[in-house]
């Protein structure tokens, strides 16, 4: 960074509201300088030009949920808080009902976002697992709840994004042509990028109808003992026969999800049947589930429905469908007390640790655990934990997508100024 005075005088010379950043800013530990609030692109785009010809490291953050995840950025001289965010109209969103889409500003909470559109009886079909967050920190995180299994992502939903790129250039998908980005497709790339391509300021959605009726259908399976004895392979198959008839069952569920509190214990798998004739289609799947348990239909989600089964030290998972049952062998054969809970069928499941548990044995834990789901075509990324806990370990893990994500930032952000070193591979 150049000299901060004449840096802090061409930010305020912006027009744009800056503070002095506080403690609670950090990401990741890592404190900020000062502290943006623009008010609409064009004063985003003014920001980054400044940060561009003053050597400014610039993070983005919305509600600030998720700013532990990740790796501790190398340097944070701004953050910029899209909170105040609006769209050309001035407005937070904009929503064409008989088109099924709508368009936010990247600050708007996720929650609120919904709620304006449930008064026209339609949604966004993102049930975040974790708590609730903005528009462009859902998109930046590449966050996901229980209904992915029937609606996909954010990045199957989102079908137009406006970014501005770290010299201050405004890019829009489907829109105008900008050179150094030109054949890339802003919205794939931009989602998961946790910042370090430039910044999220609004997106267009495609939208659904709210379901009529909801139905969830819940069956506790029997304990599974001791981890690698017969009697835990015989639970962990009978969890997957189950999940495997549940997910091509013609009643057509929307999420299917694990919860198992206690790996010796006894999973739980809850079914999400929404819409038409849910009543029916729901007893279809009670028939099919009492043969694994006692299965039981409610008008309610289970109590841990859409949460994360614990947020101090938190891993996600994530191999190919067919492989979720020597995932979850493979965190049970561990021995530590983990709670497991997600999205199964899809086999993106969330793993909680104890927050007492050892840096040797953590360390242990992700690298074994790691090497199994690498051999099963999966992975295994450290969403949270003390920072006391990663020192040392890589939270992403090999990829072998890392020489083209390294090409990618290279071209959307060569002076590493965008959150550097938060994502894969030092990105």
């Amino acid at each position: 960074m150049k000299a901060p005075v004449k840096a802090l005088k061409a930010l305020r010379e912006t027009g744009v509201t800056i503070r002095e950043a506080t403690p609670d800013d950090a990401v990741g530990g890592v404190p900020p300088r000062w502290v943006a609030l623009p008010e609409d692109t064009g004063e985003v785009a003014a920001l980054m030009r400044v940060s561009a010809a003053h050597d400014l490291a610039v993070v983005p953050v919305g509600d600030g949920t998720k700013l532990g995840w990740g790796n501790p950025p190398e340097r944070c001289d701004l953050l910029i808080d899209t909170c105040c965010l609006l769209l050309g109209s001035g407005s937070v969103a904009e929503h064409s009902s008989g088109d099924l889409v709508a368009r936010a500003a990247a600050g708007l909470p996720l929650d609120v976002f919904n709620s304006m559109l449930s008064q026209f009886r339609q949604e966004l079909a993102l049930d975040s697992t974790l708590r609730a967050g903005t528009v462009g920190g859902t998109l930046a995180t590449a966050v996901a709840g229980p209904r992915r299994f029937r609606y996909g992502t954010a990045r199957d939903l989102l079908i137009g994004i406006t970014v501005v790129l770290a010299d201050g250039t405004i890019a829009t998908s489907g829109g105008n042509v900008v050179k150094n980005v030109a054949g890339y497709d802003l919205g794939k790339l931009f989602t998961g990028s946790y910042g370090t391509l430039g910044v999220i300021t609004e997106a267009t959605f495609r939208l659904h109808p709210i379901p009529a009726d909801r139905r969830w259908v819940t069956v506790d399976l029997p304990a599974a003992a001791e981890p690698g004895s017969p009697t835990a392979q015989a639970a962990l198959a009978a969890l997957d026969a189950l999940v495997a008839e549940l997910a091509a069952s013609q009643a057509e569920p929307s999420a299917i999800e694990l919860e198992w509190p206690d790996l010796t214990g006894g999973p739980t798998v809850s079914v999400l049947v929404e819409g038409v004739a849910a009543d029916a289609r729901a007893e279809a799947v009670r028939k099919s589930a009492d043969e694994y348990g006692n299965a039981r239909i409610t008008t309610e989600a289970p109590a841990w429905w859409a949460t994360p089964p614990g947020e101090e030290v938190l891993l996600e998972l994530r191999v190919p469908p067919s492989a979720a049952h020597p995932a979850l062998r493979a965190v049970a054969a561990r021995g530590l007390p983990a709670r497991v809970r997600g999205s199964v069928a899809s086999a993106v499941l969330l793993v909680a640790l104890p927050g007492d548990v050892g840096e040797a044995e953590f360390s242990g834990f992700v690298t074994s655990v790691r090497d199994d789901l690498r051999r099963l075509g999966g992975g295994l990324t450290v969403l949270a934990a003390p920072p006391d806990l990663v020192r040392g370990i890589d939270r992403w893990g090999p990829s072998g997508a890392l020489p083209l994500m390294r090409r990618v930032k290279e071209r959307f952000d060569p002076g590493r100024r965008m959150s550097p070193g938060r994502f894969a591979g030092g990105i």
